[in-house]
């Protein structure tokens, strides 16, 4: 088994491990109830949206080619907070920020640790998984159809000396669109859904805020990574960043089902010229 599958499946393996041990200690749903919902009006055209969209983007990149030197956009026409980052390559960072997709079985793990304690219904779990299908192809098949635009290249595109020069020459035509980071997309996705569920499922519990916090700072330390390799430019992370989060969370949107627990009064005050009165319903 290659490395990086050992690498995945152990990830998986703690992640799971933490994310029982986090709801262990959190207040549990004592009578699981259905949080998502999913029906065929909604997620047969979106599901569709989304696969298309995918594949799309991968076609569309898949037809880039590579730019004579004299067509490239010269550093100076960069935005101002991205050009100390144009020539700079740095393999190792971005191994690392590869590496970290194993990160990506985070919100399934905590589903799945969910449902095993008895605090999920695994229509909930199908729900999410879908959920979660649906954003990573509609913010990877987005993500791809604005890279094929060739806004700008990578940041190591302008190397010119040493291994960013040597991965410059060798370069593809997709090392022309680095506008905008799929993978701080990737990773802002994944950190909102883990957020999602353990809020949803979890509301009182005292870890939610840490929850969120270490998510959202793996997202935006995928972020960070991918400036440090000379992929991507600062625009493209914070662009990145916005579209993975508000494409997650309207999925989420779409499917969030209201869950009402115990009974619940709604009062209405009437009043006229001979009368004021209230009335109660359950």
């Amino acid at each position: 088994m290659p490395r990086f599958l050992k690498m995945c499946f152990f990830v998986a393996f703690l992640t799971g491990v933490a994310c029982a041990q986090l709801a262990e200690s959190a207040s549990p749903v004592v009578e699981p109830q259905r949080h998502y919902s999913v029906s065929l009006e909604k997620d047969l055209p979106l599901t569709f949206v989304s696969a298309f969209a995918s594949i799309y983007g991968n076609y569309r990149l898949g037809k880039m080619h590579v730019q004579d030197p004299s067509e490239m956009k010269a550093v100076s026409d960069l935005l101002p907070w991205d050009r100390p980052v144009a020539g700079r390559y740095n393999k190792t960072a971005g191994d690392v920020s590869t590496w970290a997709a194993a990160l990506g079985v985070a919100p399934l793990a905590l589903g799945a640790a969910s449902w095993y304690r008895g605090d999920a219904l695994g229509t909930d779990l199908a729900a999410y998984s879908l959920m979660f299908a649906q954003a990573l192809a509609l913010q990877s098949g987005l993500n791809l159809v604005v890279r094929s635009m060739s806004f700008w290249p990578r940041p190591y595109m302008y190397a010119t000396e040493g291994e960013g020069a040597d991965a410059a020459s060798a370069a593809e035509g997709e090392a022309y669109g680095s506008f905008f980071s799929g993978h701080t997309s990737a990773a802002f996705t994944v950190a909102v859904f883990t957020g999602e569920w353990f809020s949803e499922f979890y509301p009182n519990s005292a870890y939610k805020p840490l929850v969120w916090a270490t998510s959202l700072s793996l997202a935006g330390f995928v972020g960070a990574l991918r400036i440090a390799a000379g992929k991507h430019y600062p625009s493209d992370v914070v662009v990145g960043a916005l579209a993975g989060t508000g494409i997650s969370l309207a999925v989420i949107k779409i499917h969030k089902k209201s869950v009402r627990i115990g009974p619940v009064a709604l009062v209405q005050v009437f009043g006229g010229p001979d009368a004021l009165g209230m009335t109660f319903a359950f």
